[in-house]
Formats: C-alpha cells, sequence, structure tokens
C-alpha cells in the first residue's frame, strides 16, 4: 500500500512473479479449473472430424480470449498485457544489453544484438491472457540503471509504446508494438505491427528489427507458439540478420517446436552468409562461422530467462496512478485469492471508468493525447512512437538484482 499519510492518496500496487521458461510461475498462473474444462473440448475433436458444432460452441470463447474484450476474470493471468510486454525486456538474469554496448568490434556487436532480439521471445500460456490495457495505463520499471516506461497510447487499435534507456552504458530502445490477429480454421495468428529499434549511442549504431508472429492453434493439440520471420539491420555497418521462428507442425506434432534458424550477413554481399543461426529460442542457439566451421552458444535460455525475480516497489510515494499494477490491483487480489465475484466486480469497474472517460472526450471533443510519446499521424502500414523524454527516470518500482 501506498501513500496514505498527509494526505497522500492510498494506493495498492499488486506485483506477481514473471513468467517463466515453461510459460508457469508457480500457484499464480494456473490455468483455473474452467480453463481445464475448455480444453477438454479438444481431447474429443479427432483429425476429419465435423467441426462445425465444435466452432460454434467455442468461436464466443476464442473471440473473448484472444481480443480480450470484456474478458472474465476466470480466463486472465493477474498482470497487464503491458506488464508482459515489459518483462520481456527488464526481467532477465544476465545483462545482455551490456553485452550488445561492450562488445569490440561491429560483428560481434551485431550476434549480441541478435541473441539479445532471441531473449524477448517468452512463453506463452494457452488458455489465459493478460488484461487488456486501458488507454494512458503505464508501467515503470528499473533494474539497476536500466530503466523502462511503458504507456498504452491507443485502445482501439490497442497499441502499446516503450521507451528503455541505461544513461550510463548510452543505451537507448524504442518499441511500439500493435498485435493483429487473424483467425484461421485450427487457429490464430497474431502478427505484431510496429517499429523497434536498439540505439548504442556510443558506437552511433542502430539496429531496427521486427518481431515474430504468435500462433495459438485451437485443434488437435491446444498451443501457443512464436512463428515467422524477423529481420534485423544495422544501417550504419552494413550487416544484417534473417531469421525464422518454427514450431510444430498445424496438428501440434514435429520436432521444430520453438526452434529458431537463420543467418548473418553483409547487406553489400547478400549471397555470402557469415554466420549461420540454429537452435530453440527457449534453451539454446548457436552460430556457426562459415569460414572456419566453429560452432559457439550466443544465447542459452536458462540462464538468461529462469528464477527470475518479482519486482518490489522501492519508492511508494512515487507510483503513479496510472501504474498498471494499481489500475489492475483489485483485479489481481482477486484472482490471486480465486475470489471471483470480487475480481469480477473490480475489473467492471476498471473498464466502466474508461468507457466513462471515452464518452467525456467525445462530448467535449478532445482528442487522446499520450503522456510520454509523441504519435505521428500517419498510422499506414504500422505504428511508429518517438519519446517525448531523452532519458527515462528511475523508477519506483524494481527489480532486484
Amino acid at each position: 500500500v501506498t501513500g496514505g499519510e498527509n494526505g497522500v492518496e492510498m494506493r495498492k500496487a499488486v506485483l506477481t512473479a514473471p513468467l517463466s521458461l515453461d510459460g508457469q510461475s508457480g500457484a499464480d498462473y494456473r490455468a483455473p479449473n474452467v480453463v481445464q474444462r475448455v480444453l477438454s473440448l479438444f481431447k474429443n475433436v479427432l483429425p476429419g472430424s465435423d467441426l462445425t458444432h465444435f466452432q460454434a460452441t467455442l468461436t464466443p470463447f476464442l473471440f473473448h480470449l484472444f481480443t480480450r474484450t470484456r474478458l472474465s476474470p476466470l480466463f486472465n493471468i493477474p498482470k497487464s498485457q503491458l506488464q508482459c510486454f515489459g518483462e520481456s525486456v527488464y526481467c532477465v538474469q544476465s545483462d545482455m544489453l551490456s553485452k550488445c554496448a561492450n562488445a569490440d568490434t561491429p560483428l560481434d556487436r551485431f550476434t549480441s544484438v541478435v541473441a539479445w532480439s532471441i531473449s524477448i521471445s517468452r512463453p506463452v500460456i494457452f488458455g489465459v491472457a493478460p488484461y487488456n490495457p486501458v488507454l494512458g495505463e503505464t508501467h515503470h520499471v528499473s533494474r539497476g540503471s536500466f530503466n523502462v516506461l511503458l504507456e498504452q497510447i491507443s485502445h482501439h487499435p490497442p497499441v502499446s509504446a516503450l521507451h528503455a534507456t541505461d544513461e550510463s552504458k548510452n543505451i537507448e530502445l524504442i518499441w511500439c508494438q500493435r498485435p493483429v490477429p487473424k483467425f484461421h480454421g485450427t487457429g490464430v495468428e497474431v502478427e505484431v505491427h510496429g517499429k523497434k529499434e536498439l540505439k548504442l549511442l556510443t558506437h552511433v549504431e542502430t539496429y531496427v528489427m521486427d518481431s515474430p508472429k504468435l500462433f495459438i492453434r485451437f485443434v488437435p493439440v491446444p498451443g501457443a507458439d512464436w512463428i515467422g520471420n524477423v529481420r534485423i539491420r544495422c544501417e550504419e555497418t552494413g550487416i544484417e540478420a534473417e531469421l525464422c521462428y518454427r514450431t510444430s507442425s498445424f496438428l501440434g506434432f514435429g520436432g521444430n517446436q520453438r526452434s529458431v534458424k537463420g543467418r548473418i550477413f553483409l547487406s553489400s554481399s547478400p549471397k555470402k552468409t557469415i554466420y549461420e543461426i540454429n537452435g530453440h529460442w527457449d534453451r539454446t542457439v548457436s552460430m556457426k562461422d562459415t569460414s572456419t566451421g566453429k560452432v559457439t552458444v550466443i544465447y542459452n535460455a536458462n540462464a538468461v530467462i529462469s528464477n527470475l525475480k518479482t519486482p518490489v516497489v522501492g519508492d511508494p510515494e512515487g507510483v503513479w496512478s496510472t501504474e498498471s499494477t494499481v489500475v489492475w490491483s483489485e483485479v489481481s487480489q482477486g484472482i490471486l485469492s480465486k475470489n471471483w465475484d470480487k475480481a469480477r466486480i473490480a475489473k467492471k469497474i476498471v473498464e466502466e471508468k474508461e468507457r466513462e472517460l471515452l464518452r467525456e472526450r467525445q462530448s467535449k471533443g478532445e482528442a487522446w493525447v499520450p503522456k510520454h510519446f509523441f504519435v505521428p499521424n500517419t498510422k499506414e502500414g504500422g505504428w511508429e512512437c518517438s519519446p517525448i523524454h531523452k532519458w527515462v527516470p528511475p523508477a519506483p518500482i524494481v527489480v532486484p538484482i
């Protein structure tokens, strides 16, 4: 509980453990029995079965689950999507961004950036989803000298913006993210639109990259994995990478689950591969020098994203009222205590407040303006954002090191 004295507003922040490699985190994220009952529907579906009745029964559930529109708290994990977005950046065991900045050569820095980009792929729990962030919601966390600030800059469509800086190491990360789901016969493919830039300011290098897609498979084996192609490029050095994320076949079987393959090459000579990339993003990823045949492990998921520590409130009076862990605190408490009536009522209050604020703006003819990001009007072909401030200040919520 923050504040409460000398007229300071009372605010409650509920912080929960980050997701682990297996997509769980103790009892906090175990799917409730109702999810297990829904998943049991899949057991009776065999290849070639008539899915007409099955799809008619499940479509409303799937729509709400993956669009997170008025989703029952039974199907929520106790944290906002904004937090999950931020955790992929600040919840790590080893400081991979420092390795990017400290590497001696452009090629070494590039391979370190490739490894970092793989590290932000995190497991997804099938059957439950985080809260859909409200407009203007923020999440502000520090890990050492690395400060991270996120803001929900649009609600329809849902767009999240991230700005992270480490002033002591001259590192800046700007990332705008807009998920766009597309329904298919056996699942949902979520394209993650938006621009992602990692800047190593000391070296005057900017690394531009996109994100893999999230594929959510319904039948016959339910699951969720990252798939698709990712391109990473640095214009200043002329080095590029192409990565391909793969999962098992559409039936849910096969040996390519969570694999990532690709190559690193010079843009001036795209046919000449410098390194071949191969491995699994939830295990280890190696690179092979095509000239010498030497193989080096560049990423070990167990060393980077296992045994993650839960953030704590370091400065109670510095926590904003828009902070995710404050906005959804009552809902999260209800979920954690399995008090579903409390969770449902608290969630309705959050959603009704957002709708009321929208009606007020519409009645006044006011447009929403983000507090921490400048958003250009040209949104065709993807969203971009620019942080208003050069450096992100230290946050009231910190990750223990």
